[in-house]
């Protein structure tokens, strides 16, 4: 075989490399320089209503001290303020919501990502994806008018069988008489938190649609291959790869729940007394609070009303950010073939 002589070409050994720039030019950079001002001035928006708050919040804080968390009262004409029966009704409101709200977002977003045709998969995305539009107002009226009278008649069963549980005992009434008290089953943490369970569901069934959705194929076809059921490969790959998917859509459902206002203003009775029991007719939350109350506020109300809002405004930034970074590093797949 004859091989050409390869020859150099002239002052090849001369061409210094070319400089390649990672830089952004163009619409690029106008593009990048665009979200990098959104990013920051959402930042700014957020730290400011925290320092406006927390400075609003100064004056009740060195009045009040620590009792402003452990005074379950709120009775400003007899200068007794405290937040700790509020507290306990928003996280009643907000458990009893994500308890119905999980099971049907997890169980929503399998179907859509894994069950679901695909000529029908965009129809169910947009319809979950419209139900977070529909007003507060809108999910009160039908929790006063439609959820609370059923809500009442499952609270009773619950008290007639799972009374021996102190989240589920109604004092004062009996369950079983000829004539039931349903008035005591009703506008309660129990009915407002199945308002606001279909509020924050279709917010996590998207974040856990999302993940689901990024399940490598490979690994779903390598299960289904081996001879698994199509239940056996979710339950093998889909949901151990979105268990960050899972975890941080709740917790982001859990972030609304807290801060709830205008269902739960509807739907519960104002009552200002730590109750263990979800089921019982009465509570308040912060959000409520504050709606019920501000118009009327004089400015010492309103500095302890502010004093609240930033407890809750700090509970929910802590929450959502936890949930913000589950969900960012539950990206199990990344850098598989799809």
């Amino acid at each position: 075989m004859t091989s050409l002589p390869v020859l150099d070409l002239p002052g090849a050994d001369t061409v210094a490399p070319r400089h390649i720039s990672r830089k952004p030019a163009g619409v690029d950079a106008v593009f990048e320089h665009g979200i990098r001002a959104v990013g920051a001035t959402m930042l700014v928006i957020t730290g400011g209503v925290g320092l406006f708050l927390g400075y609003q919040a100064v004056p009740t804080f060195q009045r009040y001290g620590w009792g402003f968390f452990t005074t379950q009262t709120w009775q400003p004409d007899t200068d007794q303020i405290g937040i700790a029966a509020v507290l306990t009704g928003t996280i009643s409101v907000a458990l009893v919501a994500m308890f119905f709200a999980f099971p049907l977002a997890l169980t929503t977003a399998l179907y859509i990502s894994e069950y679901a045709p695909a000529r029908i998969k965009p129809v169910l995305v947009s319809l979950v994806d419209l139900m977070a539009a529909v007003p507060s107002i809108v999910y009160g009226l039908w929790g006063y008018l439609l959820v609370m009278p059923h809500a009442g008649d499952l609270a009773r069963f619950l008290q007639a069988h799972l009374g021996w549980i102190p989240i589920f005992d109604v004092p004062g009434s009996d369950p079983n008489a000829a004539v039931p008290d349903y008035g005591r089953y009703q506008f309660s943490a129990f009915c407002a938190g199945i308002a606001v369970a279909m509020m924050v569901m279709p917010m996590a069934c998207a974040v856990m649609r999302q993940v689901f959705s990024q399940t490598p194929v490979g690994e779903k076809e390598a299960a289904l291959a081996l001879g698994a059921t199509r239940w056996g490969m979710i339950r093998s790959v889909v949901i151990p790869f979105g268990r960050g998917g899972i975890i941080g859509g709740t917790m982001l459902g859990l972030g609304r729940a807290l801060g709830e206002t205008i269902a739960v203003v509807l739907i519960i009775s104002p009552s200002f007394v730590v109750k263990p029991n979800v089921l019982e007719v009465g509570t308040s939350t912060v959000s409520s609070l504050i709606a019920g109350r501000f118009g009327e506020a004089t400015q010492a109300q309103l500095s302890a009303l502010l004093a609240a809002g930033f407890v809750l405004f700090l509970i929910t930034l802590v929450v959502n950010t936890l949930a913000a970074i589950i969900v960012n590093r539950s990206r199990s797949g990344a850098g598989t073939d799809a």
